[in-house]
């Protein structure tokens, strides 16, 4: 602090080091930061300098990575030179460019360079995630390029660059560590002894120290070892490699220097990281050692309930210090914490944490990051939760006025004693704790604040830690916190911000917690519990009832309860009525996920549920593995017979024997071993031959899996009476449950080295063995299908990101569209369909609506299109009866895949050229008929306040202030590109316009531009026309343009409008926006819709509406030319004809 106190920092803080402390080390460290500091300033104004933002571009970084924002306005390099930070950052280089790179450095500019590029590359790791317990964990993160010609050759020697790396780091460790240690900690003892005399708040005085000493000790050892490490690197590289290869060439010895170079370049960051974090750490234990004695002074104070005050200090402040830096007593002021703060901004060399983006690293690198919790130790795992629960309690301790740092620091000593105990009574009492301390904390905070993440995240650290199958396991887990839950204070029970939040992370067993709400709410005669009720169900069964993560068989008692509360009670609570309606409507519209108690959703939850049940009887595994093992010897047998028939009857007299058949709880324990079984050979085959081809490990695993399907397959056909099918689709629905349960699982725990394909290869290959061309799987082939599309529901790209790219493949599957279309012409399964198409379309909305593509949702974006196109030419009428629903999630911004759904056309139709001379389509006989539409668009108008309203104003033009109060009702918020609520203004121009045409027709009328006008339908679309800003008028132009599709009456009907919007405008803004949204449909790869050009054409053409003498067109020469090409294009005659027409 006593750097920004001070008007003359530099004379100040030298006085006061000579006159603190006469430590030759400290002396040293301080004279460092003086260079440090002035080695730019020259003799130049400082204050010129700070306001001077390109100099301080060019500044060199010492301690940190430099901020994106500068690394944009930084001197570009030439363009035949990289930079050195290019050369220092690559991942992956060809052998030619190796080779080219390493000879330059060597021959021109020597090793110096070397370590002047890799002390200017940017850092790759953040802090936690080098772990320090063992040197031996460096070898997790260590970068090996395999294009390097040496080591293609030579590919033993990829076993000593470990060894050599980690010996390098050992050599330079060891004589350095304690005099770090000793002139860091001495100089921040110092420093905080003074700036924090006067505080009585030990924590605050440990935080700021804390922060104060990892940043200052990782700076100092990143400037003082990289140029030393990477060349103790590089030595024992060469020495290691020359050792390996025996006696080696000069040719060898040359690919020996220059694999080196490149090998100790790429990981000279990592092993300073790692160098840096054990100094830190040491450090860090150092400094609280040399401050216990404060830390004791002032807890001794509060104990005897008096104010901590050194009154040496507070003599010697008042009598010498100047006001405008003395200290106060009672504490350190915010703008003087908000220094130390500073420290806790980014450690050197260290990525800040936030930068990584997980969900992307789901999809693309499976293998790359190691996950929190990989030992097997429960007493490593207790440490490395206390080392994540330190750092939340340091974040709450910079935070003014937080008072969640003490509960966390109590829940920190809970997990030391399970770190000494490590048995289940102990891990009982930390649940028990950490749920009630939770709730508690979650209750008196808000949920969006900074102090809530942190307070909120320590506590689902430890929990989740308990949850780690090599601690007490996800079942025993979450059925421990699920009774801490029902056990807790009545005060804080009924908090449903902490519940979710529980929820969210597969904590809690929510049927066991169903039965135990429905319970208290003491059949509606607790009001609290009642009111919870309420909350729980409409968040989970209405408002996220597409998310799937509750069915109404999860909350049956709950829902049961309230239903007869609403009923049968005289004073129902407030909106509870409307509650249970919505949720009957829900229920109802529910065309395939059926909720049910005992329905398909059910018995598939039922299964996920089950996946996690571990308390088998004795010897079941065993004898489940020796099963399996013959079933699998059986069904390659060449005696197997057709369709493996021989091997079954024989195998199922076994099972019987076993015991497997005897109860349905034994098939399903079965089913489930069988299943983590075979996923776990994947796995274990993936681990124990690295570097085999992907085909040979792909065929050995598939030689398990494709047996088990058949197993399932035949189990399903087989299993109860030949007339049972209800226990056949039961079985199939438990066993698609049990797998995705398992996936669930797998995707939580092993994070971003799941792998997809043994899933996926289950699940299509069972889904063709019960789609085969038989007569009995015919009758149940809806069945079927229903089963697998509530399971993908389930399993969608938003819920499971790590199963993306298999979940499209299976949507998008030949013999599921064949069934799901062509063996199903009733169209019983679209809706099904429908909402898979959602799901996908769903996840991918908010990165195209961010323009954010990366290179895995760019192949995942590009697999949708070639889905979509597929549909559009074999089943367009698909698309046609579901194109509103998907155009209320696609974003505005993507309009070529609005195009290509809005393009859809029954395949009975005949198209005429919209660029047919003289085209009169009021005459064509289509354009009297009205589309299917299966979207209920009334529904979607809420409030129903509003929608009364709005019929009133169509029917009577009452009220009338409706048309000054439509624009607060569609803004929902005041944030740009967010401020409107699109779905309810797709719905409203749709609504409207249906309206209008019946109007129209009931008069004996056609739709038509003479026949549209001076209605009160279009006095709402021309009151939005005006009265909306950009943003809004936008959207609202874009809903009319998506009712532009093939001819019928509805694209009639709004092509008139636009037309006569267009016409009308009292501003050239607005025929400027028409014109824009118009243009930016048709200038897009085809196809369009053949209303759209219909309509552009006539705009273009029909010399009433003078487009092209517009200011607008002419405001840009490269605007004047693209609209002279459109027009060129929409009126292929002279035109002189054209006009004459």
């Amino acid at each position: 602090m006593a750097l920004v106190k001070l008007n003359d920092p530099y004379l100040i803080r030298k006085n006061e080091t000579r006159k603190s402390s006469e430590c030759p080390q400290e002396k040293m460290l301080t004279r460092y930061i003086e260079v440090i500091i002035f080695r730019n300033l020259k003799k130049e104004n400082p204050s010129n300098i700070l306001k001077d933002s390109h100099r301080l571009a060019r500044i060199e970084h010492q301690l940190s990575p430099r901020p994106k924002e500068m690394l944009n306005i930084s001197t570009p390099h030439p363009k035949n030179e990289p930079s050195s930070l290019d050369c220092a950052t690559a991942t992956k280089l060809t052998q030619e460019e190796i080779s080219a790179a390493v000879q330059a450095r060597v021959s021109a500019q020597g090793r110096s360079t070397a370590s002047v590029s890799s002390r200017l590359s940017q850092p790759q790791v953040t802090d936690f995630d080098v772990n320090v317990l063992s040197v031996s964990d460096l070898c997790h993160h260590i970068q090996i390029n395999n294009q390097l010609p040496l080591l293609q050759s030579h590919p033993h020697l990829k076993q000593v660059i470990k060894a050599a790396i980690e010996q390098s780091v050992q050599e330079w460790l060891v004589p350095v560590e304690d005099h770090f240690i000793k002139i860091v900690s001495g100089t921040c003892e110092n420093i905080v002894k003074k700036d924090f005399a006067l505080d009585p708040e030990e924590t605050r005085m440990r935080s700021a120290a804390h922060l104060m000493i990892r940043s200052l000790t990782a700076g100092l050892v990143m400037v003082t070892c990289r140029e030393v490490l990477d060349s103790s690197i590089n030595t024992n590289l060469k020495s290691s490699f020359l050792t390996a290869l025996g006696g080696a060439t000069q040719h060898q010895k040359e690919l020996v220097e220059q694999t080196a170079i490149v090998v100790a370049q790429e990981n000279i960051q990592l092993a300073c990281c790692f160098v840096q974090k054990i100094v830190v750490e040491k450090a860090v234990l150092e400094l609280d050692k040399r401050l216990n004695t404060e830390y004791e002074l002032r807890k001794l104070a509060k104990a005897e309930e008096r104010r901590y005050c050194d009154p040496v200090v507070l003599t010697y402040q008042a009598e010498r210090m100047p006001e405008q830096i003395r200290l106060k007593a009672g504490g350190v002021a915010p703008k003087e914490m908000a220094v130390y703060e500073e420290f806790a901004r980014c450690i050197p060399d260290f990525l800040p944490s936030h930068e990584r983006n997980l969900l992307l690293a789901y999809i693309s690198n499976p293998l790359q990051v190691s996950q929190l919790f990989y030992t097997d130790d429960i007493k490593h795992i207790c440490e490395k939760v206390i080392a994540e629960l330190d750092r939340y309690v340091q974040g709450l301790m910079a935070i003014p006025a937080s008072q969640q740092a003490a509960a966390l620091y109590s829940l920190r000593e809970e997990v030391f004693l399970l770190r000494s105990s490590r048995d289940k009574t102990t891990a009982l009492s930390l649940i028990q704790k950490t749920v009630d301390s939770f709730l508690k904390g979650m209750t008196q905070h808000p949920s969006l604040s900074e102090t809530a993440n942190y307070y909120r995240d320590g506590h689902l650290l430890v929990l989740k830690a308990l949850v780690y199958h090599r601690t007490f396991g996800i079942q025993w887990t979450v059925k421990n916190v699920t009774q801490a839950l029902i056990r807790c204070h009545e005060n804080y029970s009924f908090n449903f911000e902490g519940l979710d939040c529980l929820i969210q992370n597969h904590l809690v067993n929510v049927p066991v917690y169903d039965l135990h709400l429905a319970q208290t709410m003491e059949g509606g005669l607790s009001y609290h519990a009642v009111a919870f009720a309420m909350q729980l169900v409409k968040h989970y069964i209405v408002d996220k009832y597409h998310d799937g993560l509750f069915s109404m068989g999860d909350l049956h008692n709950t829902m049961e309860l309230l239903v007869h509360i609403a009923t049968y009670s005289r004073q129902p609570p407030e909106g509870l009525s409307q509650l249970v309606d919505t949720i009957q409507y829900t229920s109802r519209e529910s065309g395939f996920l059926s909720r049910s108690p005992m329905g398909p959703m059910f018995m598939i939850r039922s299964g996920i549920s089950q996946a996690s049940d571990y308390n088998d009887p004795p010897g079941l595994r065993e004898k489940t593995k020796y099963l399996l093992h013959e079933w699998v010897n059986r069904y390659h047998s060449a005696s197997a017979g057709k369709d493996s028939s021989k091997a079954f009857s024989t195998f199922i007299h076994k099972m019987n024997i076993q015991g497997i058949l005897k109860t349905e709880g034994m098939i399903t324990r079965f089913l489930r071993l069988s299943s983590e079984m075979c996923t776990d050979l994947c796995y274990k085959t993936i681990s124990d031959q690295p570097n085999t081809s992907s085909t040979f490990v792909r065929t050995k695993c598939f030689h398990t899996l494709d047996a088990y399907v058949r197993l399932i397959s035949l189990l399903v056909k087989h299993i109860g009476d030949a007339n049972n099918i209800l226990a056949k689709i039961n079985l199939l629905h438990k066993v698609l449950g049990i797998i995705a349960g398992k996936l669930l699982q797998d995707h939580n725990l092993r994070g971003t080295e799941f792998q997809q394909f043994s899933y996926h290869r289950l699940y299509i290959m069972l889904f063709l063995e019960l789609s085969a061309p038989e007569p009995f799987l015919e009758s149940i082939s809806v069945h079927v299908l229903t089963a697998f599309c509530n399971t993908l529901h389930i399993l969608r790209p938003s819920k499971v990101p790590g199963f993306a790219y298999a979940w499209l493949e299976l949507v998008s599957h030949r013999v599921l569209l064949g069934k799901m279309f062509v063996l199903n012409p009733q169209q019983k399964t679209w809706s099904m369909y429908a909402e898979l198409l959602i799901n996908l379309l769903k996840f991918l909305s908010p990165f195209l609506r961010n323009v954010e593509l990366p290179k895995q949702i760019q192949l995942l974006y590009k697999g949708t299109l070639r889905l979509l196109l597929l549909l559009l030419h074999d089943f367009p009428e698909f698309l046609c009866d579901y194109c509103y629903v998907f155009c209320d999630i696609i974003p505005p911004n993507s309009i070529q895949l609005r195009n290509l759904i809005l393009s859809a056309f029954p395949c009975h139709m005949r198209l005429p050229d919209p660029f047919t001379p003289n085209l009169k389509v009021d005459l064509l006989p289509e354009i009297m008929q009205s589309p299917r539409v299966l979207t209920n668009f009334g529904s979607m108008i809420q409030p129903a306040t509003f929608k009364k309203e709005l019929d009133s104003y169509m029917n009577s033009r009452s009220p009338v202030t409706f048309l000054s109060e439509l624009r607060s009702i569609l803004q929902v918020s005041s944030e740009p590109g967010m401020k409107y609520n699109i779905p309810l203004i797709n719905a409203l121009v749709w609504y409207v316009g249906i309206q209008a045409i019946s109007y129209i027709k009931s008069k004996g009328q056609t739709p038509g531009m003479g026949t549209i006008t001076h209605t009160s339908h279009m006095d709402i679309f021309q009151n939005l026309a005006v009265d909306l800003d950009t943003e809004g008028r936008y959207l609202f132009l874009n809903a009319i343009v998506n009712q532009l599709r093939y001819p019928n009456s509805h694209t009639h009907y709004f092509s008139c409008t636009l037309l006569y919007l267009f016409a009308e405008a009292n501003t050239e803004i607005i025929q400027e926006q028409i014109t824009r949204v118009l243009l930016e449909r048709v200038i897009v790869n085809r196809p369009h819709p053949w209303g759209l050009l219909i309509t552009f054409i006539e705009l273009i053409k029909n010399p009433r509406f003078k487009i092209l003498n517009r200011e607008f067109v002419h405001c840009a020469p490269e605007i004047e030319k693209l609209f002279d090409s459109v027009a060129h294009s929409c009126m292929p005659q002279k035109p002189s004809d054209t006009a004459s027409n």
